[in-house]
Parts: structure tokens; C-alpha cells; sequence
């Protein structure tokens, strides 16, 4: 069955000077305005497309990608206010609307601010929340230490920022654990560091184990054949130095540099490191 708000890959029915009408099943003939139709298109073939509704509040398809589909995150800007709640823009024709009864705050104009896309039951629309929590943790997680997640950054709280998991799940990065600038609405790859006795996931965004030294270690490596093989910097550096050189805590860095060590691929010298040669 083709779905609002979600790509479906449907079949070319009649062409007409405007377009192509596409079979949407139970939902009738879908137009697929000419722009977007592919040159040589023919009835028959089958196109990969968005489905929502337009301005007219009909359902449209097209090419286009939107920023998120129904049930996933994104991070939007508003565009637009009016009596019935603020416009986002999504990437479509259609601004998104997320009503006020459905804004965690009042945004303003301007504002960038993390939604939820969800197809609203009365009126069959693509509607946004930014009550994320509505959303998240509504069932068990099923994580392990060490494991590679997508992350969206979210607000920075008392202990450090509160981050969105698989689009499915609340973590937290520690301040402790941050080693370079992230910001609100932030999309990277993370890794699951702790899951607590109370299933709250503590977060990081540096592998884990071996896997983290040798990442570091070629990182060092890196920047010591970029310095002339020579870096003020050894096991005797300040964590906040080695912080701002490496984007790393001083326990990765002194276990990467004594891996390097061990390997005679680096000196540890008084006052930094020393690449050695072939």
C-alpha cells in the first residue's frame, strides 16, 4: 500500500500534458506534476516518489527529498507564523506545519529547532513536534557497549548534551567525554560507551578500545608528519592542551603514544613526541 509522508515506488498509469498519474492503490491515481517526471517516462514504468499533500490539500508526488520522512527527525528552521502554529521549512514546496499545541516552547521566526514528522490521524496531513519526548524511549533499547549509533544532537543540559539515538532512544555525552565543538541539530556517528542499571545510555564519540587507539594513533601520525615529525606534546602535556592538540582525554593519548612507542615508531623525548624514521 503506498504511504503519505514516505517514499514508495509506484507505477506510471497515463501521461498528460501536466504529468503522470501514478497508481497510489487505495489511495487513487497520484499526479506526479511534469517537472519532476523523468525524461522518457512511459506507462508502466515505476518511479520512486513522495507522497504528500499540497497547498490545495490534495496528494501530490514527487522527486524531490524532503529533509525527513514520517517518523524520523529533523533539524528545521521556521519559516513562517500564523494563528494555527509556525511553518518549518522541510525541503518541500509545502511548508512543514507544527502546530502550537504540538511546540515543547514557542519558537520564533528564524529559529532552528528539532521536529518529529508524524501523519496526523484527523486530517490525514504530514504535521511536525517538537515535543520529542512524546517520541523516544517508548520501548526497551536493545544496545551494546561499543557499538556505532547516528546521533542528532540535542540540547546541552547541567551534564552535558542530550543526543538522539537511531532516532529511537535518549542518550547523554558527557562533557567529560566531548573533545571537539558540537552543535544543536547535529547529525554524526557516535558509540555507546555505558548503558546504566537504569537503561539510561550514556554516550561517546571516539571508538572504544583498540579500536580508538589505532584511530588516534593514526591521527598522531598524521600530524607529526604534518609538523615536521617533531609535537610539543607528551604523557607530561596537560589534559587541556592535549584536549585542544588531539581532541582527545590524556588517558587515549598516553595509551596511543605508548602503543606507538612499543611499536618504535615514535621517541618519547622531555618535551613532546618524535617521529622516528624508516
Amino acid at each position: 500500500m503506498a504511504m503519505i509522508g514516505r517514499f514508495n515506488t509506484l507505477e506510471v498509469t497515463k501521461q498528460v500534458k501536466f504529468g503522470v498519474y501514478l497508481d497510489g492503490e487505495e489511495l487513487g491515481d497520484i499526479l506526479l506534476p511534469q517537472r519532476y517526471v523523468p525524461d522518457n517516462t512511459q506507462p508502466g514504468d515505476r518511479l520512486e516518489v513522495f507522497i504528500y499533500r499540497d497547498s490545495d490539500d490534495l496528494l501530490i508526488a514527487t522527486t524531490e527529498t524532503p529533509k525527513a520522512q514520517i517518523g524520523e527527525f529533523a533539524c528545521l528552521k521556521v519559516v513562517d507564523l500564523n494563528r494555527t502554529g509556525a511553518f518549518f521549512d522541510w525541503g518541500l514546496p509545502k511548508d512543514l506545519l507544527v502546530p502550537f499545541s504540538e511546540q515543547k516552547k514557542t519558537v520564533e521566526k528564524g529559529q532552528e529547532q528539532i521536529v518529529y514528522l508524524y501523519l496526523d490521524q484527523e486530517t490525514d496531513r504530514i504535521a511536525g513536534s517538537t515535543k520529542l519526548n512524546k517520541f523516544l524511549d517508548n520501548y526497551p533499547h536493545r544496545y551494546e557497549k561499543g557499538q556505532q549509533v547516528d546521533l542528532i544532537i540535542e540540547e546541552h543540559t547541567h551534564i552535558g548534551y542530550k543526543a538522539i539515538i537511531n532516532g529511537q532512544h535518549w542518550g547523554v555525552i558527557y562533557d567529560d567525554d566531548l573533545f571537539k565543538p558540537v552543535r544543536y541539530g547535529q547529525r554524526m556517528k557516535g558509540f555507546i560507551k555505558l548503558i546504566r542499571p537504569d537503561g539510561k545510555i550514556n554516550l561517546s564519540l571516539q571508538q572504544l578500545g583498540y579500536g580508538k587507539t589505532d584511530d588516534l594513533g593514526k591521527r598522531i601520525m598524521h600530524l607529526l608528519e604534518e609538523h615536521d615529525g617533531y609535537i610539543a606534546a607528551n604523557d607530561k602535556t596537560s589534559p587541556e592542551t592535549i584536549k585542544r592538540l588531539f581532541s582527545c582525554s590524556k588517558k587515549a593519548f598516553k595509551l596511543s603514544i605508548g602503543r606507538l612507542y612499543k611499536e618504535r615508531r615514535i621517541a618519547i623525548e622531555a618535551d613532546g613526541i618524535r617521529l622516528l624514521k624508516k
